[in-house]
């Protein structure tokens, strides 16, 4: 084929700035993706054929993503979870996903009283869904980026860049998954969950702390109870302001906590685990810190757990 030396080097991906890296320790990061992208490419080269890169991308029918420039999609619907939190869904083309691996956040753009912000979401949606992308956002009184997310009506479009991060995972890698969430640090835990619920040969066992100030705001409720159902699965509720237990319904009263999560309660959970666990976190930062101190203290392995 004989490609020109000038059209190899417009082929060959970019190395991501620091300035593109979210700091959080993600794993794999931006550098272990382009370090993946970099070898497809000096492959591709070695054999003369860059219809090989061409192939993949076509294969992977999915929407291009760039982590440095923003691609704009369209609102399609609102669906309102709890007072201040709101299930935003984007259209996708046809038969196009994001191709996102689990894990993986986005970050939007907005502009509010002429400065710009950008904020990090992982999207709720299944990674393998087609059309769409939801993600999962909580508006504060008084937060920048919540002015812009108050303005956003249905057929807008926003702009988002990404991916960025990731949680890498194989069916049946682990025993068991400890997932351990705060608020919308539920999160990356969704796609995580039904990833495995999806896949029959996938064994995994899955453990589910949901923390909320109360039973009214503990998000997406149907698909919770729905995946509870899975053999494999079950779901604790940790709430903080809830009075009484007989305020919920009787299907959540047996795995459901008043109070905040502590290293009691988390023994039991782990006691109670059917396989060695591996421990996810996502919450605030204090929330992350907390949970990451107790399991250490529970002598769980400090290379066991992962926060998003």
């Amino acid at each position: 084929m004989n490609s020109d030396k000038n059209d190899w080097m417009s082929l060959k991906p970019v190395e991501p700035t620091p300035a593109q890296c979210c700091g959080s320790g993600c794993t794999p990061c931006i550098y272990d993706l382009y370090q993946a992208e970099l070898e497809l490419w000096e492959k591709a080269k070695e054999r003369d054929d860059p219809a090989l890169l061409r192939r993949i991308k076509l294969e992977n029918h999915n929407v291009p993503l760039s982590t440095d420039t923003f691609t704009e999609f369209k609102l399609c619907s609102v669906e309102q979870e709890t007072e201040d939190t709101s299930r935003y869904r984007f259209q996708l083309p046809s038969g196009a996903s994001l191709g996102l691996k689990l894990g993986q956040h986005l970050v939007v753009r907005g502009v509010v009283d002429g400065v710009e912000i950008q904020r990090a979401y992982t999207p709720i949606s299944s990674v393998d869904v087609k059309g769409h992308f939801e993600v999962l956002v909580k508006v504060y009184e008084h937060g920048l980026m919540s002015q812009y997310v108050k303005c956003w009506r249905h057929g807008d479009c926003i702009a988002w860049r990404g991916p960025f991060g990731g949680f890498l995972y194989k069916p049946n890698k682990y025993g068991e998954l400890l997932m351990l969430c705060s608020g919308t640090g539920i999160a990356p835990m969704l796609p995580i969950l039904t990833h495995v619920t999806d896949n029959e040969d996938d064994e995994t066992f899955l453990t589910l702390v949901v923390c909320a100030r109360n039973f009214q705001n503990v998000y997406l409720k149907n698909l919770l109870k729905e995946q509870s159902r899975y053999w494999n699965v079950r779901i604790f509720y940790v709430l903080s302001q809830e009075e009484s237990l007989e305020h919920l319904p009787m299907s959540y009263r047996e795995n459901s906590k008043l109070g905040r999560i502590d290293s009691a309660f988390l023994a039991m959970v782990l006691k109670t685990c059917r396989r060695k666990p591996y421990t996810l976190v996502c919450g605030s930062v204090s929330f992350v810190e907390d949970m990451t101190g107790m399991m250490k203290q529970l002598e769980q392995d400090g290379t066991s757990i992962f926060s998003f």
